[in-house]
């Protein structure tokens, strides 16, 4: 008798897992599924981004684009510094790919990390440019590598251009966006996207060899974004992930449970 009752309690947690899964609740005043899936970064190639946007470096000193543009491309990297999840990943696989690259920031392309967020502060910026200049660890980075902040206009308008989405979310107090990183030619004009938190090296030389020369790369695959169905903003499963997660648990305990009434049919050896 013990065993059947042990065997239903195990039947009976199945059941109460799965049912927790569908019971999953999203956060009052969190952004609704159809405001994610809207948010994406649509390949704006061949888009001018004004030099006149004006933001201010780490340092706190204002600056506009313009004063990065020259001779070198630029690779734009649009987040916010107190992003919980995906901008440090999208930071940690360009820092990866740079990293097995011999170009470097500031000797032969110029980096501008900017934040979406207008309320973080250039000491903000300045923190997370020493965490990230001591993690790349070559000499001179810090020359080529700019942590810019801003105000909504400037933060807008640079966005728009570059067709990176995202929106705010008040339940949680973060941004939802997607992730990746902007190559322009050494006077502003977008030429190519890398997408998704991961960068192949010679995926970012090419490109940044590309737009150097002035010349505009094809649009890539979004397959990276539309796969990634986990939003760090609410904690939860998208619909189309959560459904598989619901199937297979409720494969799983319909697997278990039927070999567990098959157990208590099966007679008793003599």
């Amino acid at each position: 008798m013990s065993g059947v009752i042990f065997r239903a309690t195990v039947c009976a947690a199945l059941f109460a897992s799965f049912f927790l899964v569908q019971a999953q609740e999203r956060p009052a005043g969190a952004l609704s599924d159809s405001d994610l899936a809207r948010i994406e970064f649509e390949q704006r190639l061949g888009a001018q981004v004004s030099g006149d946007l004006e933001f201010t470096d780490e340092s706190g000193r204002a600056t506009r684009l313009a004063e990065y543009y020259g001779n070198k491309p630029i690779i734009v990297v649009p987040g916010y510094y107190g992003c919980p999840m995906l901008c440090t990943m999208v930071l940690n696989g360009l820092v990866e790919a740079m990293q097995d690259m011999k170009w470097r920031p500031g000797k032969d392309f110029e980096i501008l990390s900017v934040s979406i967020n207008p309320d973080e502060t250039p000491a903000l910026a300045a923190a997370k440019k020493r965490s990230y200049i001591k993690r790349y660890g070559r000499e001179g980075a810090a020359e080529g590598w700019h942590f810019l902040t801003g105000k909504t206009p400037a933060i807008r308008a640079l966005t728009e251009t570059i067709g990176f989405d995202y929106r705010f979310d008040p339940a949680s107090g973060q941004y939802a966006h997607p992730s990746g990183v902007v190559i322009l030619t050494p006077k502003g004009k977008v030429t190519h996207y890398l997408l998704g938190v991961q960068f192949s090296s010679r995926d970012l030389y090419s490109s940044l060899k590309a737009a150097a020369a002035g010349e505009v790369g094809s649009p890539v695959q979004k397959l990276l974004l539309l796969c990634f169905h986990y939003n760090p903003v609410t904690g939860r499963y998208s619909p189309t992930i959560l459904g598989m997660l619901r199937m297979m648990s409720a494969a799983t305990v319909l697997g278990v449970c039927a070999l567990i009434g098959n157990s208590l049919r099966k007679p008793r050896a003599p």
